[in-house]
């Protein structure tokens, strides 16, 4: 497993179908080392913590897997990392082979997988689609969120370290599907 890309983003103001909105979808490639704070990536921030962000979501991980199926579903060919609002995007790091409870280390950081994105209607402002979300939902490819267990600087080309895994039981994909037995 490896880091790919980071990404970060601040809080911007924009109107959308004629209403304002406030978010932190867009993110931007940083290159070099970025500190993970308990929260987040330095950089970024979230818009709307009662749904976004926290310590049980701190960070969004995507796989680059994904990508040439959205390139190929929305027809946009040029749709580049970050473009799904993550912090992080992976190799390997794939729903169906990531459990809730995995700890992972990546650079000098460590973190636990904690649940799938559900995304919001914030996904479908920055593609300018309503319907993405649904599709979203339905792909299966939701990526998943990780909570800070220990700061510490990463860097893309960091390699992604399993250190314990969690229940195998309850994958992020079979989560992500309802099939969560909890």
């Amino acid at each position: 497993m490896k880091l790919i890309s980071v990404q970060v983003g601040r809080p911007r103001d924009l109107v959308w179908r004629g209403q304002a909105v406030r978010t932190s979808i867009f993110k931007t490639t940083v290159t070099g080392p970025v500190r993970v704070r308990t929260l987040n990536l330095d950089g970024d921030e979230q818009s709307d913590l009662t749904v976004h962000g926290g310590r049980r979501k701190a960070v969004y991980v995507y796989p680059s897997e994904h990508y040439d199926f959205w390139r190929t579903e929305l027809n946009e060919p040029g749709l580049h990392w970050g473009a799904f609002g993550e912090n992080l995007t992976t190799e390997g790091v794939l729903e169906d082979r990531v459990a809730i409870g995995d700890r992972l280390l990546i650079g000098s950081a460590e973190f636990v997988v904690t649940q799938p994105r559900q995304p919001c209607y914030k996904l479908g402002v920055k593609f300018d689609r309503l319907d993405i979300v649904k599709r979203f939902h339905q792909s299966g490819r939701s990526g998943l969120y990780l909570a800070v267990l220990r700061e510490g600087t990463i860097e893309a080309g960091n390699a992604i370290e399993r250190v314990e895994s969690g229940d195998a039981s309850r994958t992020i994909a079979e989560v992500a599907a309802g099939k969560d037995n909890e």
